[in-house]
């Protein structure tokens, strides 16, 4: 079995990406790869979960991050989705065995995440550029320890055009023309 993204096996999850925890990024270039993650997943039919950690003390889910994800994240309390009855059932109704995940912080929710949703058997790919931690060698090392478990460690860019996989399509074209909007480094 191919490592390979496909469009309809796969589901992005957008782990608390809240106003509170955001706003201690030094790094902000994660957001403009959500959006367009969120946006190419739309187009695509995608399903997109987004989640909150503790939203009245963290706050809300970034803008214009909240608008794109449209239903309100999934509030948890746990660290890892996986471990939030609502959310590990919003996964299992996806019924896709691929899990994109995201969101911040790397080391903490995103890692624990991964984890679990490995050990749950889901296929789980991170772009490294559309995570992030306050610190970047937590983030390094919690990139490291989720690829020694078994994620894929990839990049935005490599996530939609695995899922698209052809390049005579409508939605190559679509995607393509948000593939722009994502900064260089």
């Amino acid at each position: 079995m191919s490592n390979l993204l496909e469009r309809r096996s796969a589901v992005l999850l957008v782990v608390d990406v809240q106003e509170r925890i955001n706003a201690v990024m030094a790094d902000q270039s994660h957001i403009p790869r959500l959006e367009v993650l969120v946006e190419a997943c739309h187009a695509l039919d995608i399903p997109v979960i987004g989640s909150e950690q503790y939203p009245k003390g963290l706050g809300a889910t970034v803008e214009p991050l909240k608008t794109l994800l449209g239903d309100t994240p999934g509030a948890k309390d746990t660290f890892s989705c996986a471990r939030d009855l609502g959310l590990r059932e919003a996964l299992a109704a996806a019924g896709r065995p691929q899990v994109v995940v995201t969101g911040i912080e790397t080391h903490v929710c995103v890692l624990s995440t991964v984890l679990d949703l490995l050990a749950a058997g889901y296929r789980v790919h991170v772009p490294h550029d559309a995570v992030n931690s306050r610190r970047p060698a937590d983030k390094h090392w919690a990139l490291e320890r989720m690829q020694s478990d078994g994620a894929v460690v990839t990049s935005t860019e490599s996530v939609l055009f695995e899922v698209l996989e052809r390049c005579d399509t409508d939605d190559f074209k679509t995607v393509a023309k948000l593939v722009k909007k994502l900064p260089v480094p």
